[in-house]
């Protein structure tokens, strides 16, 4: 994307923004290189991002949460939770409190997949970040969660500019 580079703040946000892409790209060489040694395409592994974010902040996600978050039919949600499943990348148990209820979760198998093949890269990633202070990396959190939320917004625009359909609280709630 082009920026002004008129001055030192124009320059530093050109390099920024240029460095965001770079890594958004290296990123996804990543993840496909992961998908294709273990037979998954790329809506898999956005799936599975899904799952494993949800997880992370202690929120596991329904099959109807990911359909939404992916963008899918709840049609093409259950063929892709099938395949995850049989595959050993994820698992579903049923909510104690609501059986109902289905939540997804990575399975022994897969989240071992995933540990072996980005530990090295989590191993670099925290090299980099002790490489700065705390209050540099506060700066940098702040920064990078304004950008996902910032992507967010113009993916949902996009969407909804595209005329896709938004997913309902009652398909929603059919999990």
């Amino acid at each position: 994307m082009y920026r002004r580079r008129d001055d030192r703040r124009g320059q530093m946000i050109a390099d920024i923004t240029n460095d965001l892409r770079r890594y958004s790209t290296e990123a996804q060489h990543v993840g496909h290189a992961f998908a294709g040694l273990h037979g998954l395409n790329a809506t898999d592994l956005h799936a599975l991002i899904a799952v494993m974010d949800a997880e992370l902040v202690g929120d596991p996600i329904t099959p109807g949460r990911l359909g939404e978050v992916l963008n899918l039919s709840s049609g093409s949600v259950t063929a892709l939770v099938d395949r995850l499943e049989r595959g050993g990348h994820i698992r579903r148990d049923r909510d104690t409190a609501d059986r109902r209820k289905v939540f997804l979760h990575y399975a022994d198998r897969g989240a071992t997949l995933a540990r072996d093949f980005f530990g090295p890269l989590g191993r670099r990633t925290d090299d980099v970040m002790g490489r700065f202070s705390d209050d540099e990396l506060a700066v940098v959190h702040r920064f990078m969660a304004e950008m996902v939320v910032s992507m967010r917004e113009h993916r949902d625009a996009v969407r909804a500019a595209r005329g896709e359909p938004r997913r309902g609280a009652a398909e929603r709630a059919a999990d």
